[in-house]
């Protein structure tokens, strides 16, 4: 039973089934295939705006292109200190923008706020220092909360003031969306947001991302970033193949809404229980528990997967499409039992 990752999880027979039926006669190479041709306009149903769509196989390559696109190699990338961009992306964002500078910052459960951002953005004009450039949020965040409508819009409106881009990394946009009970153009587009990371690997995937912008005029340069970068695919019609078995009949939503629940669940389970703690609200597919030490060692003994979030015995549990009410009852059997060890 593992909690790792919702990564450790499978592929939905439904995107195995797109991408056998992609697997018949053949198709235009590097994107001229129909079922590539056709993701604008499904993604521009989905998001209710005109949109330009890449599909790529890693979410680290959609962060990067995206960033590439609003950061130039002298300016200042405001994030979050926990997110990916800062911690799991092996300087990827600096050699594809071409060395700017990753400004990470606090926030409480994983998020930006706009008090923090702005006693930070300075130095512009200055030749001695990087020039605020742009801001990379995470939706659902490291912490597994979520930005609201609100506040994103609060970002964004700050980000106009000072001229900077505002990137989404959403490796886990569906569960953001079930999580808040909005469009994906709420929290996008009419929020402010300029480029988005759609991912879809995490939540079903086998490997299928999508770098989208919102305005067209930004994304004049992806496409040779992209075949620079040694991110266009040949046969891209199997990465297009599984957004769009992704999206048909909101597979990316019903995944979601299943991973969810199972969070929830084991969210409210953790905290019934003596000696533990939810360190951040459960809002998405991720839950942060603290335990003690011997507890954490027992559920090591006893085979449960899961990630080590910091030094204090925190655990990150996460979710997935395809995850059973039984494990997640076995895990709160477990950590009872824990507990209760002298």
């Amino acid at each position: 039973m593992n909690f790792a990752s919702d990564n450790v999880a499978g592929v939905s027979p439904e995107i195995l089934a797109a991408i056998e039926a992609a697997n018949h006669g053949a198709a235009t190479p590097y994107g001229g295939d129909d079922i590539t041709q056709r993701l604008e306009r499904r993604f521009a149903e989905i998001f209710e705006h005109e949109v330009a769509v890449f599909p790529v196989a890693t979410g680290t390559a959609a962060n990067v292109l995206a960033l590439a696109a609003l950061t130039p190699p002298w300016g200042a990338l405001y994030c979050h200190e926990d997110a990916h961009i800062a911690n799991h992306e092996c300087g990827a964002p600096e050699f594809f923008t071409g060395g700017a500078k990753l400004v990470p910052l606090s926030g409480e459960h994983g998020k930006l706020t706009v008090e923090t951002l702005s006693s930070h953005l300075a130095g512009k004009g200055v030749v001695h220092h990087v020039q605020p450039a742009s801001i990379s949020i995470t939706q659902q965040t490291e912490a597994g909360t979520l930005y609201t409508p609100d506040e994103v819009a609060a970002l964004s409106a700050l980000a106009r003031e000072h001229g900077l881009g505002l990137h989404m990394d959403g490796a886990r946009f569906a569960n953001a969306i079930v999580g808040l009970g909005c469009s994906p153009a709420a929290i996008t587009w009419r929020a402010g947001v300029d480029a988005l990371s759609f991912g879809a690997t995490k939540n079903g995937a086998l490997a299928a991302e999508a770098v989208i912008f919102f305005d067209k005029a930004k994304a004049a340069e992806i496409g040779f970033r992209r075949k620079r970068g040694g991110h266009l695919v040949s046969k891209q019609r199997f990465l297009s193949a599984q957004l769009d078995g992704y999206l048909n009949d909101d597979l990316w939503l019903r995944n979601a809404r299943h991973a969810n629940a199972m969070a929830a669940r084991l969210g409210a389970g953790l905290a019934a229980l003596p000696g533990t703690r939810l360190v951040h609200p459960v809002e998405g597919n991720e839950v942060f528990v603290a335990l003690s030490e011997s507890s954490v060692a027992q559920l090591q003994r006893e085979g449960f997967g899961f990630y080590r979030w910091g030094e204090e015995p925190v655990l990150r549990l996460v979710t997935a499409f395809d995850t059973r009410v039984e494990a997640v009852d076995a895990f709160l059997a477990a950590v009872s039992r824990c507990s209760s060890t002298p």
